[in-house]
Formats: structure tokens, C-alpha cells, sequence
């Protein structure tokens, strides 16, 4: 797992790529559960951007932990082919994820 954090959010990727991508994913959203005590105060950009094509069902594996982020008053967002899930916000470009990151402080802030 590689991060790099800001002072806004830090960015979580897969640190391995091998043919099979669902392996991967599996074993990278585990990988983000163990550690997720690091990362619960921060607000978390999941990027897939540069790794491979995520289908539905591998986004998924991250639904608990987005909602206990959501819960913790933090945006978890997701970059990749960009799906519309009511739990998750998985958005196609990096720049996208910044920006809902920066809207969701602005609501948290103004109490919406």
C-alpha cells in the first residue's frame, strides 16, 4: 500500500499489481482495513487511477469502511471508472476526487 498525505487528505493506492486484479483488490481493501486506524481521521482518496480497471462488485469491498468514514464526519472517495453508489463516491479522475473532498468540508463546515 502506498499513501501520501496532505494537509487536506491523504491518498491510498495499491503498492502491487500482478495479472489478476480482483486478488489484488481483495487483498489491498483488506490490507486498508488493518490500517485503517491510521487512516480514520483523514479524509481518504482510494486511487485506482493508474492500477487497473475495478469492476462493481470489487468496489463494494469498501462499502463498510466508506460508511464508517461517512460516520466520522471524513469523504472516502474512490478514483476509477466512476460508479454511482449511494455508500461510496468512485469518481473517474483524481482532480474529481479533490473536488468532492473540498465540497464535502464545505458542507461538513456549513452544517449540511
Amino acid at each position: 500500500m502506498i499513501t501520501n498525505k496532505t494537509d487536506v487528505y491523504t491518498v491510498v493506492q495499491p503498492s502491487k499489481i500482478d495479472n489478476n486484479a480482483s486478488i489484488n483488490i481483495f487483498e489491498f481493501s483488506k490490507e486498508l482495513i488493518e490500517n485503517y486506524p491510521i487512516f480514520k481521521n483523514d479524509n481518504l482518496i482510494i486511487d485506482f487511477s493508474n492500477s487497473f480497471n475495478v469492476e462493481l462488485d470489487e468496489i463494494l469491498l469498501f462499502s463498510q469502511i466508506a460508511m464508517d468514514h461517512k460516520n466520522n464526519n471524513k469523504s472516502f472517495v474512490i478514483v476509477s471508472g466512476g460508479f454511482d453508489i449511494d455508500e461510496i463516491i468512485v469518481v473517474p479522475t483524481f482532480k474529481e476526487a479533490e473536488d468532492i473532498i473540498e465540497l464535502e468540508e464545505i458542507e461538513r463546515d456549513l452544517g449540511i
